[in-house]
């Protein structure tokens, strides 16, 4: 009996071993979880702001560069960062409105120099920015507070350093430029909204991007863009365009669709 004994303590250890040889197995399969989740999150966060963002450096503020009547302008925002934009005043008098455009995701204000130069040809104001990160303002782009604080400022600029009553002012977003302007709309007045191929939310987008990420992790997104809730909060007059087909931002849900 006693040889038996011996055997099986020597086979298996004794009860107290053999539960902390266990304990260390379950403590070092939560540590390697842990650090699967905390990759797989901070990949999909990567991948976010991979497909999201596309911001150009470029030295738009020499004089060579500007476009046909353009001002070359400055402004900060409200967590210090500093913004450049054009100002193109209306070649007509009086002044329809002023409109500040909001550009999409890629490139940054060299890309849409003709809309200005076009408003403004027909009586209106115009102001194109880049946001942090864009062009040549400061800052690194990379979440939707970043933006819309970035909408906030490029607002105050036209109505305290331009003097521009907010009901004669037009929010035009295009692309990812319509979340910033859908935003900046519901919460602070304005004379109308324009939003051109805008997106309804970040989640609706990931949809089409990331077909393969379930819906159900959506969450772990670090930007929400919720631009269809937020107009339910919008005062001012509201048009809506979008090309189709879009390529990029689809004018309809991905999947089979209701008849």
């Amino acid at each position: 009996m006693g040889d038996d004994s011996t055997a099986w303590g020597h086979r298996d250890g004794p009860p107290r071993a053999r539960r902390r040889v266990t304990r260390e197995r379950v403590i070092a399969l939560i540590v390697v979880m842990a650090l699967v989740c905390a990759a797989f999150v901070y990949g999909l966060r990567w991948l976010e702001s991979a497909i999201t963002f596309h911001p150009v450096r470029t030295n738009s503020s020499d004089p060579s560069a500007l476009p046909r009547g353009a001002e070359s302008v400055w402004f900060a925002t409200a967590d210090g960062m500093r913004l450049h934009g054009w100002f193109f005043a209306g070649e007509t008098k009086p002044v329809a409105a002023t409109i500040i455009y909001f550009h999409g995701n890629g490139g940054n204000i060299s890309n849409v120099g003709w809309v200005g130069e076009r408003f403004a040809s027909r009586g209106f104001s115009v102001l194109l920015f880049d946001y942090r990160g864009y062009g040549e303002s400061s800052g690194e782009v990379g979440t939707e507070s970043g933006l819309f604080a970035d909408g906030d400022a490029a607002l105050a600029y036209v109505v305290n350093q331009r003097g521009v009553s907010p009901d004669r002012i037009v929010l035009y977003g295009q692309s990812l430029g319509s979340a910033v302007a859908a935003d900046l709309a519901s919460r602070r007045n304005c004379g109308a909204v324009i939003l051109e191929s805008g997106l309804s939310s970040a989640s609706e987008m990931a949809g089409t991007s990331l077909p393969w990420l379930p819906r159900w992790l959506h969450f772990l997104a670090r930007n929400r863009f919720e631009s269809a809730r937020k107009l339910a909060s919008v005062r001012s007059p509201i048009l809506i365009t979008h090309g189709d087909p879009d390529p990029v931002i689809p004018t309809a849900r991905p999947g089979p669709q209701p008849k």
